[in-house]
């Protein structure tokens, strides 16, 4: 259980933020970019259940939510060469699955895809459109920290596979597909 006594600190006041191993880093960082990031991506999951609270899927959206709290976790506490298991909280395997059945879920009675969809149709499938942005920047920046840091993969994993699970899901939201727009290239060329 985490306990939070004060909200101010004072301590970032130069610029500066501690990870969950006490170091302190610029708040510019590309770990603090990557965490960061993916608590943007939870807000966005938060705005759309608080505007849909009768969404079919929000107990899905609520286990995602504190999924991605564990991937800020994961992703602000450093990994060292030497870390044993369970010595840091980390995302497994076991969460990356769990997406994964979910988009196997939604998106076994959804029509077939023959273009692109545009983002929109409902404001849930809207929401989840722009969550899904948010998701795709999220992984470009663990993508990039991955470059000079030592992360635990199945961050990366999860983080994609949840992507794919918010596209299946604005879909599912959009009468199973069915009220999705699709894609017409080139439509407006004069």
């Amino acid at each position: 259980m985490v306990y939070l006594s004060r909200i101010y600190t004072k301590t970032g006041d130069d610029g500066s933020t501690a990870l969950g191993d006490g170091v302190r880093v610029g708040k510019d960082d590309p770990r603090v970019e990557a965490y960061g990031e993916v608590d943007e991506l939870n807000a966005v999951l938060g705005l759309l259940v608080a505007l849909h609270p009768d969404l079919e899927e929000q107990a899905l959206i609520r286990s995602i939510q504190n999924d991605l709290f564990d991937v800020g976790a994961d992703l602000c506490t450093p990994q060292p060469v030497d870390e044993t298991p369970q010595q840091r909280l980390r995302v497994t395997a076991g969460q990356v699955l769990r997406l994964e059945q979910a988009i196997d879920r939604l998106n076994e009675g959804l029509q077939p895809l023959t273009s692109f969809v545009l983002p929109g149709g409902t404001t849930a499938a809207a929401w989840c459109h722009l969550a899904r942005t948010v998701c795709r920047r999220a992984e470009r920046r663990i993508v990039h920290l991955m470059k000079s840091a030592r992360l635990n993969e199945q961050v990366l994993l999860y983080v994609n596979r949840l992507s794919d699970l918010l596209f299946v899901l604005a879909r599912y939201l959009n009468g199973r597909g069915t009220s999705d727009t699709l894609w017409q290239p080139g439509q407006n060329r004069t």
